[in-house]
């Protein structure tokens, strides 16, 4: 019984019935029942964001925090990072798996696109704080900005019409900081699809993000 198939089961209570008619408000019942078992079944293996926070500590903690302990007392007293790395937020990026950073390596900033905004007191002091820190407190030798395919902020820059209409609170504002490589795109590259010149874009914007 138990080896057999949803269909087996199926064609097996339809015969049933079919021969036992007096039988289909038992069924009924029986199928609510059984449905609703399935439904409970359900819920109890949707994801779990606490479970899986508490699993990702717990495998930290053993595979990499209990075995090595000169390297997490050492960073415990204090960080020397080589680097400064701005990076994009987007979840498929990490920055530190990408280029293989161990705890301590790399001081990194993560933000809508990787945009390394001008200097302003006012307007971007977040991004600037962390390079003030990294600089002058860490003394980071090295500074890094990671771009990527497939940037959903790099289409959103692309995709903001002319007369400056937005969609949201923060996101337009934010990637607006780049619009001088979005119009060089446009402007050279009029022929080409979006889905090009959002590629193109991706691969000169930083170059507007640092000068």
């Amino acid at each position: 019984m138990g080896s057999e198939s949803y269909e087996e089961a199926i064609a097996a209570l339809s015969k049933l019935l079919s021969d036992k008619a007096d039988l289909g408000s038992v069924a009924a019942a029986k199928i609510k029942q059984i449905t609703a078992e399935l439904e409970a079944a359900a819920d109890s293996t949707q994801f779990d964001p606490v479970k899986r926070l508490e699993t990702g500590f717990l495998h930290f903690k053993k595979e990499k925090f209990d075995k090595n302990p000169d390297l997490y007392g050492a960073l415990a007293k204090g960080q020397s990072p080589k680097f400064l790395v701005f990076a994009c937020s987007d979840s498929r990026v990490c920055p530190s798996h990408i280029l293989n950073f161990q705890p301590g390596e790399a001081f990194i900033v993560r933000n809508i696109a990787s945009m390394v905004p001008p200097y302003d007191k006012k307007k971007y002091s977040g991004a600037g704080a962390a390079i003030e820190y990294a600089v002058l407190h860490l003394k980071v030798e090295n500074i890094v900005v990671i771009g990527h395919s497939c940037c959903g902020g790099i289409k959103g820059l692309m995709s903001i019409p002319d007369d400056g209409t937005t969609a949201s609170d923060f996101i337009e504002q934010w990637v607006s900081i780049c619009t001088p490589a979005k119009t060089k795109v446009k402007s050279e590259q009029n022929e080409l699809s979006f889905s090009e010149q959002c590629t193109n874009c991706e691969k000169v914007i930083y170059i507007f993000c640092l000068v």
